[in-house]
């Protein structure tokens, strides 16, 4: 029997899997597999979605002025070269549908963000993965790759799952040396988390030209995954792009509402900033003081190396007996370690101790 058949890229590609939440014997385990932010969602947040309750009969504004002006008001940026959407992953999608395509190649890291690859093969694009050094993206490796087909190049900077983050100087070396028609998409979904003096999170860039985006998110430090919620900055060329594209109402009121109060919650961003620097630099001690090699993070989690992908796998049922939900990344490439969220005091002491005991017999 004829069947509709959809087009082959769709099954090029395997659904993407979030971190897991449920554990088997207990009611509400330690979850530290999503980064999702430590102290949950700002209060005014939450009174903010109740308030919006009533209205719910109505459309949210398709432009998301209120949002844009908040947003472009907290970080110094011109509302006009913001677009708003349903999650960070929705503009990341609506870039690579409209400069990708057949044809067409799309650059990433080794061990880049899941979502470049798939949003990429969905549309039909070449997906090439440069090299990493030392699990940080490589300059030389991804210009290396560059050809006549290139159209975008996409860093998580700090990167998913490692951490790690490329120095200012090599993300300007980096847009300097490839062609003035690849677009540069700089993924800052942890830029609120650095503390490092020479980051930017690509206001200079995009500033400086007409080929480079930055994409942020609501999800981390503002601790608003459940509501979806993202947003970027962009040359006034690509923002008409992505307005042209992107579905009409594709930010909802509730989230919207929320976005705003979190961004005037006075000192969150500060507060949880100073926790999750001293929770990581404290955890990644202890591990280390037990043998455990800790790769250098500039985000809200750590990457443990367990040496062997057989190791790491008894790491992760250790602390699921434990109670506690670590993230594998055997899919990212790396099937020896176990990517960890900077949670609370108490839960990274939970880890430390789990950890200790496993290390140690």
């Amino acid at each position: 029997m004829n069947k509709p058949v959809a087009r082959a890229e769709i099954f090029s590609v395997a659904s993407y899997v979030g971190g897991e939440s449920k554990l088997a014997g207990f009611e509400t385990p330690i979850k530290l597999s999503s980064n999702e932010g430590a102290f949950g969602p700002p209060p005014g947040a939450v009174k903010a979605i109740a308030q919006a309750a009533s209205c719910m009969h109505r459309y949210p504004d398709g432009g998301s002025a209120k949002l844009r002006e908040a947003i472009g008001a907290k970080f110094g940026l011109d509302p006009a070269r913001i677009v708003c959407t349903n999650g960070s992953d929705e503009v990341i999608a609506l870039l690579i549908q409209s400069y990708g395509g057949p044809g067409t190649e799309l650059i990433m890291s080794a061990h880049g963000f899941a979502i470049y690859e798939i949003a990429g093969k969905l549309a039909g694009c070449k997906i090439l993965k440069a090299a990493e050094r030392d699990l940080t993206t490589d300059v030389d490796a991804i210009l290396a790759l560059v050809s006549p087909a290139t159209r975008m190049v996409f860093i998580a900077n700090p990167n998913n799952p490692t951490g790690t983050a490329l120095a200012q100087g090599e993300v300007e070396r980096l847009r300097a040396n490839l062609p003035e028609d690849v677009l540069l998409v700089l993924d800052a979904a942890y830029a609120e988390y650095v503390e490092r003096p020479d980051y930017d999170a690509g206001v200079k860039l995009v500033n400086a030209g007409e080929n480079a985006v930055m994409t942020r998110t609501f999800s981390k430090i503002f601790g608003m995954g459940g509501a979806r919620l993202g947003w970027c900055y962009a040359p006034a060329s690509v923002v008409d792009v992505l307005n042209r594209a992107r579905p009409p109402f594709n930010v909802n009121g509730f989230a919207a509402a929320a976005g705003i109060a979190a961004l005037a919650e006075p000192g969150w961003i500060e507060s949880s900033r100073a926790h999750n620097s001293a929770e990581r630099r404290r955890l990644s001690e202890r591990l280390a003081q037990n043998g455990l090699k800790v790769v250098p993070s500039e985000a809200n989690f750590i990457l443990v190396d367990f040496t062997t992908a057989e190791r790491a796998g008894a790491a992760d049922a250790h602390l699921r007996r434990h109670g506690i939900i670590a993230r594998q990344v055997k899919s990212y490439g790396l099937p020896q370690c176990l990517r960890i969220t900077i949670g609370t005091a108490a839960e990274c002491n939970r880890v430390a101790e789990a950890l200790a005991e496993f290390c140690h017999g």
